[in-house]
């Protein structure tokens, strides 16, 4: 597997062919087709690939563009190809940081009554708005809730919100889908670690569905739990900033758990001004 963990110092370094060829594969896309649509000769993209020829820095980049590779790959392309790193990656502490961290926040503060949170590419949560804690994380064993505070964990293990989730199946299933395709995205060796780990965790016992909620197949999952409040009716909504240039701005996703029924939702309002706002943040992830 191919990742941008391996430098030019690395004892087996891997050339930018090796990156090309690899993600074309990846992409399921030809030679013929890669070609044509990055505007350049079969020929030199079959030279690039064995190495008999060095791309520009334009065309790197270009031809990660076509093939959707992420930033954090696009920097291990550039170092192959001997070429400084375009892309910059800070942790959300960070002074250069500071105001991205505040529209972050904001962002789920705005989402009030409903729970927000913003994770991560590992699932790793990194911020949340005040709904989060007594909803979700208490009553969660400490050891999940160690930093770095891992949301497909805190889902599905046993000890975390796993019986708690009336339609865990369902939901289990999502999740693992949703890894599943981030792993054929990125070939990232943790997430595909962190899949194997969940998908060891004790499956929900055999038996018919429970009738709690609809599901629509390529729309939404449901995600229904019983919270010390009464039974939540959920739907998640995730999104992600369109066109950054920040390697951690680019893997930070922000997900938006909102009613899916009315009495979720006034359930969520009168929560919201009955509720005691958080003393303090939650400890992002990557934050000082």
């Amino acid at each position: 597997m191919l990742t941008g963990t391996h430098t030019l110092s690395s004892p087996n370094r891997i050339a930018v062919g090796d990156y090309l060829r690899h993600w074309r594969k990846l992409r399921r896309r030809s030679q013929q087709d890669l070609a044509l649509e990055a505007e350049l000769s079969t020929r030199h993209l079959s030279c690039v690939e064995t190495g008999k020829s060095n791309p520009s820095r334009e065309l790197v980049l270009r031809l990660c563009e076509r093939l959707s590779v992420p930033l954090r790959e696009r920097n291990a392309w550039l170092v192959a190809a001997g070429y400084a790193p375009l892309y910059r990656e800070q942790q959300l502490g960070a002074p250069d940081m500071h105001t991205a961290c505040k529209a972050v926040q904001h962002l789920l503060d705005q989402h009030t009554p409903w729970p927000a949170v913003a994770f991560d590419r590992h699932w790793n949560l990194v911020l949340a708005n005040d709904m989060v804690q007594p909803l979700l994380l208490d009553g969660v064993d400490p050891i999940l809730l160690t930093p770095p505070i891992n949301l497909l964990r805190v889902s599905l293990h046993p000890l975390g919100l796993a019986t708690r989730i009336l339609n865990l199946g369902q939901w289990r299933a999502h999740l693992f889908l949703r890894l599943q395709q981030q792993v054929q995205m990125t070939c990232d060796p943790t997430l595909k670690a962190l899949l194997s780990e969940v998908k060891a965790y004790p499956a929900p016992s055999t038996g018919p569905p429970l009738a709690l909620g609809v599901e629509h197949p390529g729309v939404f999952v449901p995600f229904i739990v019983q919270t010390p409040f009464g039974i939540l009716n959920l739907i998640t909504t995730t999104t992600v900033f369109g066109s950054p240039t920040d390697i951690t701005l680019q893997e930070l996703a922000l997900e938006t758990l909102i009613p899916g029924d009315e009495a979720t939702a006034q359930l969520l309002r009168k929560l919201s001004t009955t509720l005691p706002r958080a003393q303090s943040r939650l400890a992002p992830a990557g934050m000082a």
